[in-house]
């Protein structure tokens, strides 16, 4: 048998415990900037927005956009037409000016990177065939080592 000798009637009213104790199951607790902080000391603080974007010049191969490639929709949803400047490049800003330079004969052109590519290991840049030529690229050679220096870099905002 209990022994309930001693024991005194609680003077809250029963839903009144239930919903305290449901608060402080659901609630977090409440903690001061230096506890907080001193709980994450080891977490690394956000990334800052970037305002400016760093490119390099690069150095490695270009190549001729295939002919099934012209008038295709590139990344900046324009079509690619083969007498313009545009270019395809994997790490330089969509809308990127840069200056693309054939290292073997010292011929430069400028264009617009528009588009996505190449895809092929060791490649930089793909250029059409008229900016190709201005820098003494084939077709029959295929690749060409340049080196593509960025001449106007948009803002991350698109400007």
């Amino acid at each position: 048998m209990l022994n309930t000798e001693g024991f005194k009637p609680f003077s809250v009213p029963f839903a009144a415990l239930v919903t305290a104790a449901s608060l402080a199951l659901i609630s977090p607790p409440t903690l001061s900037a230096e506890q907080g902080a001193s709980l994450h000391k080891h977490a690394k603080p956000a990334p800052k927005h970037k305002t400016h974007r760093r490119v390099h010049k690069q150095v490695g191969e270009a190549s001729i956009y295939a002919h099934k490639f012209a008038y295709k929709t590139m990344a900046n949803g324009k079509k690619m037409d083969p007498n313009d400047d545009n270019a395809a490049s994997k790490t330089l800003p969509l809308g990127t000016k840069a200056k693309v330079t054939n290292l073997e004969t010292g011929q430069s052109t400028l264009v617009t990177i528009e588009d996505r590519g190449p895809y092929v290991k060791g490649r930089i840049v793909d250029l059409p065939p008229a900016k190709a030529e201005e820098i003494g690229l084939t077709r029959e050679e295929g690749v060409a080592k340049v080196e593509v220096v960025p001449i106007e870099v948009p803002s991350s905002d698109g400007t």
